[in-house]
């Protein structure tokens, strides 16, 4: 897969073949490297958005306790926000993020839904279809959760809220736990999403400073 459907009615017609996909399982290496990805947008917008919305998607690689590779990437949202619909607002972004990265990691977070989908293929598998990547799921709600072995309520930090945890592309929920509770390291978010957090984030503020009139910045 190379391509990103711009309209909703292709973009389910590819989930659900997409849904149907047999890729072969992921298993994971001794020490697997392990990316993170996710996108902002500017701040000051209204309810779900607009397609052409300004963007930053970041995508990091930890291996162990060691962040390894950041890349940031600029650019627009595709549409406006739709449950069961992200790719169009965000898959472009985010691919262009990991592709920027010096080396691509052996299994990749997304802050998206995996198989808890209405068609069973939320941005998290195709994300991992588009690129080539194993992926993992990672939401702070589940989305649909009336199917058995798709996403698990994890507990990343003792007295925070869990996170779900979702199978994606080439991974089981097992595997998706296990890479999720391995990259927690103390926090409720994995590393490697809270680090291209950080770095999107940071590229965003960047750009807002330069926006402050001289009067702004000496009050």
């Amino acid at each position: 897969m190379s391509s990103w459907p711009t309209t909703a009615d292709r973009l389910a017609e590819t989930q659900r073949q997409l849904a149907l996909a047999s890729p072969e399982p992921w298993t994971p290496p001794p020490e697997p490297r392990v990316g993170g990805c996710f996108v902002c947008f500017a701040r000051g917008g209204t309810g779900t958005g607009s397609a052409g919305d300004r963007g930053w998607a970041a995508a990091a690689v930890t291996e162990g306790p060691r962040v390894i590779a950041v890349a940031v990437v600029g650019g627009e949202a595709g549409a406006p926000y739709a449950p069961g619909l992200l790719a169009l607002r965000e898959g472009p972004l985010l691919e262009a993020a990991v592709r920027a990265l010096p080396f691509p990691p052996d299994v990749l977070l997304v802050n998206a839904t995996g198989r808890d989908h209405p068609r069973c293929a939320g941005l998290a598998v195709h994300l991992g279809a588009v690129l080539g990547l194993p992926t993992v799921g990672v939401t702070d709600r589940p989305l649909v959760a009336v199917r058995e072995g798709v996403a698990r309520f994890v507990t990343t930090r003792q007295r925070a809220r869990p996170v779900v945890v979702h199978a994606a592309w080439r991974t089981d929920l097992a595997t998706a736990v296990e890479i999720v509770t391995d990259t927690a390291r103390g926090t409720r978010t994995p590393e490697p999403i809270r680090r291209a957090r950080q770095a999107a984030r940071s590229a965003r503020q960047a750009v807002d400073s330069t926006r402050l009139r001289p009067a702004d910045l000496a009050r």
